[in-house]
């Protein structure tokens, strides 16, 4: 800082949410006086890009870096701005970044914030004029800059409050500050940036009402060149992200592959991928493979999860996912990256087993043209210059390879893990610099091999991925992980020695047959390795587990410790004033006459008493009732008031309980007819008002939408022939279209039979294809309801059929099915090839919206799917990697999985075929969320799911009262994690669990060890038990002792809970 006025900053992952930059009196002094501040002060020259690289982001906490780099891009848009195409000429510069929200793709604003401030600073806008630097935020983020903005100049901070006005004039002073920034015409912007929010939406109002006509111009390659060159602190964290990334690899990845080939373990790729994910954060696993321990692991974490891909069936783009298949082996492709302190690496081999020549021949070129690649890449290099050099280097030695090689050779990495500005592309002319770092990724796909074994080794693909760093001369390797023949291609011969052992035999021609005694041992064995793997995996689960419990335990005290939220999601209804008439001379001219008078304009009910009319406004009659005696007719209004019967009235409000009320009122008159209309028209009324009061309070969460902007320049994507649920128009299908903001499902038959649906709005969007289902989905789950017709809903469906209806070709009626028939086979082949083009065609589609939108596309995982009943039928419910469906049927489902806190297993007994599975929420207004009917069968899997879902799950025998435990929980949140907080779901789980496993071990020896029909069961607990699957009833009598115990706890439990919740009322 002393010879140079060097400013500090330290770059934190962009999980981290809190503010905590350091200005000290010192450090801010040291600003003011540095040379960097002479030139603040003077504007008489602008740095060079060298001195800003090793000016701007050091790594620090000082406020003042806040200063040197801002000032820096404010000079250096001013000067060079106006005639760089990086900068599109703009005249003033905004970074608008809404709330945060972790759905939203790490974005170039985002980034540019952490390079910046070293944090994410949420709902703030930052804009460079041409003499100033201003900031909008919120008064407790400008807390942490103001003590430099009283000594700069020209920085200047506007807080945001909770008066309206002042926050409207806070914008305007903004938009005035763009106008007078040199021509005031141009705004440079990041087009591709999507933010929501409250201060988001008032900034795009005021632009959009304002007489300010801003052109937008779009700066991402300015800021891309910014964020491209590395500075020292900088690089010494991506050294420390790409060491990560290849011990992940070589330590972890490798031995687990190895080990399920040796071993012959079946496990798919997306299971594999969630292991190598998890080991980075699991210590115990560190410390097994030697991980360095000098790290801050706090600040790690994936840039992706880990590819896994085998089995014919490979995706090198940058956006594949580990797919649900198994593990193959032959060619094995993973993909790792992993991000520290913000800075992402990555590394991806390929693995052989058994390669045959070609395949070996292939690699072996691979490696050699990445050694010929990386003798290009030097500074000063243009991007295209790199790839064509890889192209020409393939035709040149291997032509034949020219159609499989990838459509780019990698792109820079940083903060953001792949600035494509600077892709190694053949249209890409941006220069290489000394400095950046680059993910080089060399492949070949869709290569076939002509000696393979199995179907699935037909097709494979070669992957070679790198972290390299752009020097003057020759760049440097930073991911270490062996990629020689030798270290990727392993051989196994046990195939081979089988072979052998098997023409030996059938030379020999014995008779002689295997002996029963080593079957059944290989039986026995092979029950004892699956109990094995059983009980390891039950153990790792279980330590799992309680670490989630715990973490849920800590995170409770802590959110409720100072008693913030201690209504949290407690619902009061507020007391409403009613005013029939504001004054005397509104009230109808017949209630002079002094008789019962109902007015349905007013929504009020005048009755004579005392010789005086007196209003009742509708809302404060509980009922009327009508009684004939004799010549009379008696009417009996009945009143809201405290202390009333009724579930309904006892929750309304009273402004003053304690006044007094009047309770009812009766009229006598002997004009019958005139007391039955009057009956009649009071009931009517309070219908009436009812189903307003329903109309208002089921629109009460409606949220106005801004309007679909509509593509007019070029015929918008459609998708035709489609269906909706919830339909709009009965008759026919529609057109789904893709515009500037939000689809559109236009009905064929009319034009106003519309739906818009914005990107802005949509919380999940699922693709479902038409395998084993009748109809093929594009799904939207919405995060706020919108209407359609007169329905609000969340959940939007557009389908297609898959098959229609065959029908004989001489008449009118539907052919019989005939299993030989050609035709029935023709018509079978027909309907899996319309599968296929329904599934191509609707996929395609969800991609193009995906695109669109920056909006992932979720898939339900059939393998992992489950029964159950969450509405009134049986359905198929379906894990997804965001949330658990069921789409369908009507009604749909929607669970997302982050949002729940715990979930609860009941009637989990080993004497029931089925239990219910309870899901609790973050938010305790909402209530909870069951599925019942799950054959038990499935338990053990939706444990495994839950458990890789990072949720925490508890079990019980009984089904539990959750609206009175979660209105406990409401009522005092903190009081109730103090208690312990969830544990009370568990109890005593533990020693119920050993008393099981003590009492059914102990009959081992009644067993038959050749009884080949012996079937296990689970209990509800960990222990397992073996009962003999023969008839003779020799059983009975302990089986009618075990019912007894069950009881026993079971009310034990029950008492258990009682006095749990009894502590907290």
């Amino acid at each position: 800082m002393a010879a140079r006025g060097t400013v500090i900053l330290r770059t934190r992952p962009r999980t981290s949410r809190t503010f905590s930059l350091v200005s000290h009196s010192s450090c801010l002094q040291s600003s003011i006086n540095s040379p960097l501040h002479n030139v603040h002060s003077t504007g008489c020259r602008c740095l060079s890009k060298a001195d800003f690289f090793t000016l701007g982001r050091l790594e620090g906490r000082s406020s003042k870096s806040l200063c040197a780099a801002n000032y820096f891009l404010l000079t250096e848009i001013s000067k060079a701005g106006r005639t760089s195409e990086e900068w599109a000429e703009a005249d003033a510069i905004v970074f608008p970044v809404g709330k945060s929200d972790e759905e939203i793709a790490f974005q170039k604003g985002i980034a540019l914030q952490t390079w910046l401030f070293g944090y994410e600073f949420p709902e703030t806008i930052i804009a460079l004029t041409a003499d100033k630097i201003l900031i909008l935020t919120s008064e407790k983020k400008a807390r942490y800059i103001e003590p430099l903005a009283k000594r700069v100049r020209a920085l200047e901070i506007i807080k945001r409050t909770k008066d309206e006005a002042v926050n409207k004039a806070g914008i305007a002073q903004l938009i005035n500050a763009l106008a007078s920034s040199n021509g005031g015409k141009k705004i440079g912007v990041i087009a591709k940036d999507r933010y929501q929010g409250q201060l988001i939406k008032e900034w795009q109002e005021a632009l959009k009402s304002g007489d300010r006509n801003f052109e937008e111009t779009d700066v991402s390659a300015g800021v891309a060149t910014v964020l491209a060159v590395k500075d020292e602190d900088s690089l010494r964290n991506v050294r420390q992200a790409a060491k990560l990334s290849s011990m992940v690899m070589k330590k972890y990845f490798v031995n687990e592959m190895m080990d399920i080939i040796d071993e012959g373990k079946q496990i798919k790729h997306d299971k594999l991928s969630a292991h190598v994910e998890d080991m980075i954060h699991n210590e115990d696993a560190r410390k097994k493979y030697k991980f360095p321990t000098d790290l801050d692991y706090e600040n790690v974490e994936f840039a992706y999860s880990p590819i896994i891909q085998s089995g014919g069936k490979f995706d090198l783009r940058a956006s594949a996912v580990s797919n649900n298949e198994t593990l193959h082996e032959g060619t094995i492709i993973c993909s790792v990256g992993v991000r520290y302190k913000s800075y992402c690496s990555s590394v991806a081999r390929t693995y052989m087993m058994d390669p045959e020549k070609s395949k070996e021949k292939n690699y072996l070129f691979l490696l050699e043209l990445q050694e010929h690649v990386l003798r290009q890449i030097r500074h000063g290099v243009a991007c295209k210059d790199v790839y064509n050099a890889a192209v020409s280097y393939i035709e040149s030695k291997r032509p034949d390879l020219k159609d499989h090689f990838l459509k780019n050779c990698g792109w820079s990495v940083g903060i953001e893990f792949r600035e494509s500005n600077y892709t190694l592309g053949p249209k890409h002319t941006a220069a290489l610099q000394d400095g950046m770092v680059i993910n080089l990724i060399l492949g070949l796909q869709n290569l076939k091999s002509e000696k393979a074994k199995d179907a699935r080794s037909k097709t494979y693909a070669l992957l070679l991925t790198d972290t390299i760093l752009v020097t003057k001369e020759s760049p440097t390797l930073l991911t270490d992980v062996k990629k020689t023949i030798e270290e990727v291609s392993f051989e196994f011969q046990d195939d081979g020695a089988a072979d052998v052992s098997v023409k030996a035999e059938k030379k020999s021609s014995t008779n002689v047959a295997q002996s029963p005694l080593s079957g059944r041992q290989e039986v026995k064995a092979r029950r004892t390795r699956d109990d094995k793997e059983r009980q390891e995996n039950e153990a790792r689960r279980a330590e799992h587990q309680r670490q989630l419990h715990s973490k849920l335990q800590l995170e409770g005290t802590r959110r409720f410790q100072n008693g913030d939220e201690e209504n949290v999601g407690e619902k009061k209804e507020e007391f409403k004033k009613f005013a029939s008439y504001k004054s005397e001379t509104s009230l109808p001219k017949q209630v002079q006459d002094l008789k019962v008078l109902v007015d349905r304009r007013n929504e009020s009910i005048i009755l004579p008493i005392y010789g005086l009319p007196v209003p009742f406004h509708v809302s404060t009659l509980k009922n009327v009732s009508k009684s004939d005696e004799q010549d009379y007719v008696y009417l009996r209004f009945n009143f809201v008031t405290p202390g009333a019967g009724g579930k309904k009235e006892s929750s309304v409000p009273f402004e003053d309980p304690s006044a007094t009320f009047v309770r009812a009122l009766t009229f006598r008159s002997a004009d019958v007819g005139r007391f039955n209309e009057i009956f009649r028209e009071i009931n009517e009324l309070k219908k009436e008002t009812a189903k307003r009061e329903a109309e208002r309070k089921q629109m009460a969460d409606l949220v106005e939408q801004d309007k679909l902007v509509e593509i007019r320049n070029r015929r918008p994507l459609r998708l035709p022939e489609v269906y909706v649920r919830p339909q709009v128009d009965k008759r026919g299908p529609g057109d789904l279209e893709i515009h500037s903001n939000g689809l559109r499902y236009q009905g064929q038959l009319s034009s106003g039979n519309k739906i818009d649906i914005l990107f802005s709005n949509i919380k999940h969007f699922f693709f479902q294809p038409c395998d084993h289902e009748l109809i093929v989905i594009l799904h939207v789950h919405l995060k706020n309801p919108i209407m359609i017709g007169k329905k609000k809903t969340k959940d939007v469906q557009f389908y297609r059929d898959v098959a229609e209806a065959g029908f004989d070709e001489t008449g009118g009626r539907r052919r019989r099915p005939n299993y030989g028939d050609e035709d029935e086979l023709a018509q079978e082949q027909e309907e899996r090839r319309r599968r296929a083009l329904l599934n191509k065609e609707f996929k395609a589609f969800a991609e193009k919206i995906q695109d669109a939108s920056r909006i992932d596309v979720d898939m339900p995982y059939r393998d992992l799917g489950f029964m159950g009943v969450f509405s009134r039928q049986l359905c198929l419910l379906q894990p997804t990697n965001e949330c658990l469906v069921h789409l369908t049927d009507v009604p749909n489902f929607v669970l997302t999985l982050s949002e729940v806190e715990l979930v609860h297993l009941e009637r989990v007994q080993f004497h029931l075929k089925n239990f219910d599975m309870v899901f609790i929420f973050k938010d305790y207004s909402r209530p909870v969320v069951h599925i019942n009917t799950i054959p038990v069968k499935q338990l053990e899997n939706i444990k495994e799911w839950l458990d890789s879902c990072e949720i925490p799950f508890t079990q019980g025998p009984a089904n539990l009262v959750w609206p009175q435990i979660m209105k406990t929980v409401v009522k005092d949140p903190q009081g109730f994690f103090e208690t312990g907080g969830w544990n009370f779901l568990t109890g005593d789980e533990e020693d119920e669990s050993e008393e099981s496993a003590s009492e059914f071990e102990m009959d081992e020896s009644d067993f038959d060890e050749d009884d080949d029909e012996s079937e296990e069961y689970e209990s509800g607990g960990d222990a397992e038990s073996a009962y003999s699957g023969s008839d003779d009833g020799e059983d009975d009598e302990s089986e009618g002792e075990d019912w007894d115990e069950l009881e026993r706890r079971a009310a034990k439990v029950s008492e258990r809970i009682c006095s749990t919740l009894s502590k907290f009322q």
